[in-house]
């Protein structure tokens, strides 16, 4: 890591001249591949719109395109329904995921999108969507607090098949009336304590709320990743992160802020490997372990 320095609006300006011309290109992305290279910038925290026909592409190609221009390789989406989510809600969602990747097989990861509380059903459909070409993980939202016992058996299931969880999270200092059981980093450090062979990442540094305190939560969290994804473009954030949890233990993201997920990344204070390990190699490492203990 490039050690911390103030900058004033020149400098900055400067230092962030400097990195655009580091930044991964296209073209670039092309000669890689001819050459064999293995570098990967993947985005572990993306989205595609659900529809009611798995047949219906969506907003797939607006997402591509934005995807070429930044130089994003590959894209780890999950599909939302309306939630709290039953059943055929998650179901229909997975499906129209299922598809994109077919559609896309080299662009589009995918995370099976679950509710915790439909029990059985939840565990049937992580099964089923596994063993799926293009499924990579488990996505969990906000309809249990993830330290909720009923939220465990999901826990355990993606243990077994040695799979990542995405789960949305945010500490903020009011209640936020339509998520009353969002999980933060102290619930997901807490649900990394009881199960340290989880493979946990805990969503959106800068979705809003104190990433601040989300990041101290996660300290002594060894086990979970933090992704660098949300809108919110705080200074020094990704810095702060790689400081306090080190830079194996992030991963990029944009959850579909596109030029926030960029610019965070150009601006913070990294050395070439290290925004290399940021920008796809964590993100390759972690996937790559189902396949070594398969």
């Amino acid at each position: 890591m490039i050690p911390n320095s103030n900058l004033n609006r020149r400098e900055f300006l400067t230092a962030a001249a400097v990195a655009a011309t580091a930044w991964p290109t296209v073209n670039a992305f092309a000669r890689n591949a001819a050459k064999g290279k293995k570098d990967l910038v993947i985005d572990s925290h993306a989205h595609l719109s659900f529809r009611a026909s798995p047949a219906d592409e969506g907003d797939e190609r607006a997402v591509l395109d934005a995807a070429d221009k930044l130089g994003i390789d590959q894209l780890c989406c999950s599909v939302l329904p309306k939630r709290p989510a039953t059943v055929e809600g998650f179901q229909a969602a997975n499906r129209v995921m299922a598809a994109a990747h077919k559609r896309h097989p080299d662009r589009f990861l995918g995370y099976c999108f679950v509710n915790p509380g439909c029990g059985r059903a939840a565990l049937d459909e992580i099964r089923r969507c596994l063993d799926l070409p293009g499924f990579i993980g488990v996505k969990l939202y906000n309809e249990h607090f993830c330290t909720d016992p009923i939220v465990f058996p999901v826990i355990e299931l993606a243990i077994k098949l040695r799979v990542p969880i995405l789960h949305h999270a945010g500490h903020s200092h009011y209640p936020v009336k339509e998520q009353p059981r969002m999980s933060d980093g102290g619930h997901l450090a807490e649900l990394a304590k009881r199960y340290p062979e989880a493979r946990l990442i805990c969503a959106h540094i800068g979705g809003g709320g104190d990433w601040e305190w989300t990041i101290k939560a996660l300290r002594h969290a060894k086990t979970v990743y933090l992704d660098t994804s949300g809108s919110v473009t705080d200074e020094a954030m990704i810095d702060m992160a790689v400081k306090v949890l080190t830079v194996d233990r992030l991963l990029f993201g944009c959850d579909m802020s596109w030029t926030a997920g960029i610019g965070k990344i150009r601006a913070a204070r990294l050395s070439a490997e290290d925004r290399r390990k940021i920008l796809g190699g964590n993100m390759q490492r972690l996937l790559a372990q189902r396949v070594r203990q398969a």
